[in-house]
C-alpha cells in the first residue's frame, strides 16, 4: 500500500512566508485585496448641478473634476436627501432620512451633536474593518452633548462617530465661530483669552456681508489661525498629508470642503481666473483642491485601488455672488428650476461622479436615480460587510448602479426634503410631487417665486414678476421625463398620480425600509 507524499509546508516555511507578506515594499504586501479599496468622499458645499464643466458650465474651467468624469461615471439623476446642509450631511453619513429625527434646517454655534453616537455611520462601519478614517473640512452636525464648550472638549463629535481624526470648520463657513477644530479642541485655544458668544469674530469675509448667527468672539490666538483666503490651501495640504501618512491603507477620507459656500474668499492665486466673478474663482479653487488629492493618489500609486466619490450637499444658491455669476452668464443649477433650500430640482439634484478603476466603467453616464442616503449601504457592499438590521434604515445598496446598468433601477423612489416641512416632495419614476405651493426655500429673489422671476425661468404657477398665481393649485406635480425644467404643474390633469404619490409619501415617512 502506497502512502501519499506530504506536500504540506512546514511550520517554519509558513511563518517565513507570513513575515515576507508583512514587509513594507514587498510584492505580497503591496497586493492588498481589491475588496478593501481606499475611499475618498469629496463632499462639496452648495455646488450646483451646472457648476462644473462636465455638467455644462462654460464660465468656469474644472479640469480635475472633469478628469474624474472621463475616468469614471457621471450621474445625471443624483440627489441629496435634503436641500439644506446639516440634514443632508446627516443623511449621507447615517443612511437615514433626516426628517426621522426632525432635522430640517442648518444648525449653528450653540447646538450639540445631532447624530446619536450609537448609530452606524460610514466612518464607524469602516473603522470596524480596520480602515483609517478622517474627516477634513466642514462638519456642521453639532458638537457636544447639548451645547458646544468652545473652551473645553467638544465631545461627542466626529471622533465619536467613527473618525480617527478631524480637522476643520465646526459649522458653515459664513456662520462659523471662525476657528479651526482639531479632534476635540479648538486649535490655538488660550485659557487666558476664552471664546465667548457675542461680538464680531475677526474675519475678512468679503465681498459680501456675513449673517453671523450666534457669533463667537474672544480667543484672539485661535481666530488668528483662521484665514479666510487660506481655507482651501490649508485643507488641501491636510488632505495630502493625511493620505501620505495612511498610504498603506485601507483608508477613508471624508473631505467636506467649505467651497463653494459663501462668503467667496478664494486664495489670491485664483482671484480673477474665472469668467463669473468670485463665485467662479471659488469653483476654480475647489477644482484645484480635487486635483491635489488626485495627484497624490497618482504619485503614491493608489489610484487603481481607490474609490473616489465627488458630489455636493445640495444645489447651488442664488445669493449675492450667485446673482453676479448669473448676470455673467453662469447657471449654477444648469437648466433646473430652483435653488438651495427649495423642493424644486435645483435645490437637491446634484453633481455625482464616481471613479473606481476596473469596477466603474470609464467615461460613462448613468441616468439611474441615486440618493445620498444610499452611500452607507453601497460602501458596505463594496467592502463585503453586511449591515445590522437597524443600520442605515433608508439606504439602498447601489453597487450594481455604479458598476453596471441594472435592468430594473435599484431605487424606484426617494423622499426629498427642503428647508420647510410643508414642502416635502416624493420622486417616483418620472413623477415628482411637492406638497405645497412654491419651493419652501429662501425668501425674496434667492428662492421660490422670486428666484423664478430673477432667473427668467417659466413655471405655470408663477407670474412673470415672481408671484404665485391666485388660481395656482395647492400642491405640485411634474413629469420630469417630459418636463425636466418643471415649467408646467400637471397635478389637475393627473389626480390619480397625485393621490398615489401622497399615499406613498405618507407610508415612506412613517416607515423605514419601505422603498424598493
Amino acid at each position: 500500500m502506497h502512502s501519499r507524499p506530504n506536500h504540506r509546508p512546514s511550520l517554519v516555511a509558513v511563518l517565513l512566508l507570513a513575515a515576507l507578506c508583512l514587509l513594507p515594499g514587498s510584492p505580497l504586501h503591496a497586493a492588498r485585496p481589491t475588496d478593501r479599496p481606499n475611499i475618498v468622499l469629496i463632499y462639496t458645499d452648495d455646488l450646483g448641478y451646472g457648476d462644473v464643466g462636465c455638467y455644462g458650465a462654460t464660465k468656469v474651467r474644472t479640469p480635475n473634476i472633469d478628469r474624474l468624469a472621463r475616468e469614471g461615471r457621471r450621474f445625471t439623476d443624483a440627489h441629496s436627501a435634503s436641500a439644506v446642509c446639516t440634514p443632508s450631511r446627516y443623511a449621507l453619513l447615517t443612511g437615514e432620512y433626516p426628517f426621522r429625527i426632525n432635522s430640517w434646517n442648518a444648525i449653528f454655534s450653540k447646538v450639540g451633536l445631532i447624530v446619536d453616537p450609537a448609530k452606524t455611520t460610514i466612518a464607524s462601519l469602516l473603522k470596524k474593518q480596520s480602515y483609517a478614517t478622517a474627516c477634513l473640512g466642514k462638519w456642521h452636525l453639532g458638537m457636544g452633548n447639548k451645547e458646544p464648550d468652545w473652551n473645553g472638549d467638544l465631545k461627542p463629535g466626529p471622533l465619536e462617530l467613527g473618525f480617527d481624526y478631524y480637522f476643520g470648520l465646526p459649522t458653515v463657513s459664513s456662520h462659523s465661530p471662525f476657528v479651526f477644530v482639531e479632534n476635540h479642541r479648538v486649535l490655538g485655544l488660550d485659557p487666558a483669552d476664552p471664546l465667548v458668544f457675542g461680538g464680531t469674530p475677526p474675519t475678512k469675509a468679503y465681498p459680501e456681508k456675513i449673517l453671523i448667527h450666534q457669533p463667537v468672539s474672544g480667543g484672539k490666538a485661535a481666530h488668528a489661525l483662521y484665514k479666510d483666503e487660506e481655507l482651501g490651501t490649508t485643507l488641501a495640504q491636510k488632505a495630502v498629508k493625511w493620505i501620505r501618512e495612511k498610504k498603506d491603507g485601507p483608508f477613508f477620507l471624508y473631505f467636506a470642503t467649505p467651497q463653494i459656500h459663501h462668503p467667496f474668499t478664494p486664495h489670491p492665486r485664483f482671484q480673477g481666473t474665472s469668467d463669473c466673478g468670485r463665485y467662479g474663482d471659488f469653483i476654480h479653487e475647489l477644482d484645484w483642491m480635487v486635483g491635489e488629492v488626485l495627484a497624490t493618489l497618482d504619485e503614491l500609486k493608489l489610484t487603481e485601488n481607490t474609490i473616489v466619490i465627488f458630489t455636493s450637499d445640495n444645489g447651488g444658491m442664488l445669493n449675492e455672488g450667485g446673482q453676479d455669476a448669473w448676470r455673467a452668464g453662469h447657471r449654477a443649477n444648469g437648466d433646473l428650476l430652483g435653488y438651495k433650500f427649495g423642493a424644486w430640482e435645483g435645490g437637491h439634484r446634484v453633481p455625482l461622479i464616481v471613479r473606481w478603476p476596473g469596477k466603474v466603467p470609464r467615461g460613462t453616464t448613468s441616468n439611474q436615480l441615486f440618493c445620498s442616503i444610499d452611500w452607507l449601504a453601497t460602501i458596505a457592499a463594496a467592502i463585503h460587510q453586511p449591515l445590522g438590521a437597524a443600520d442605515a434604515p433608508d439606504s439602498l445598496n447601489q453597487l450594481a448602479t455604479l458598476t453596471g446598468t441594472p435592468a430594473k433601477p435599484v431605487r424606484d423612489r426617494v423622499v426629498l426634503a427642503p428647508n420647510s416641512s410643508k414642502h416635502v416632495a416624493i420622486r417616483s419614476g418620472k413623477w415628482i410631487y411637492i406638497s405645497a405651493q412654491g419651493d419652501g426655500g429662501f425668501p425674496g429673489i434667492r428662492g421660490g417665486p422670486g428666484s423664478v422671476a430673477f432667473s427668467q425661468r417659466k413655471n405655470s404657477d408663477i407670474t412673470a414678476d415672481g408671484k404665485i398665481k391666485p388660481d395656482a393649485p395647492s400642491a405640485q406635480l411634474y413629469d420630469l421625463e417630459a418636463d425636466p425644467q418643471q415649467t408646467t404643474n400637471v397635478i389637475r390633469e393627473n389626480p390619480d398620480v397625485a393621490q398615489r404619490l401622497i399615499a406613498q409619501l405618507q407610508q415612506d415617512r412613517a416607515n423605514p425600509r419601505t422603498a424598493p
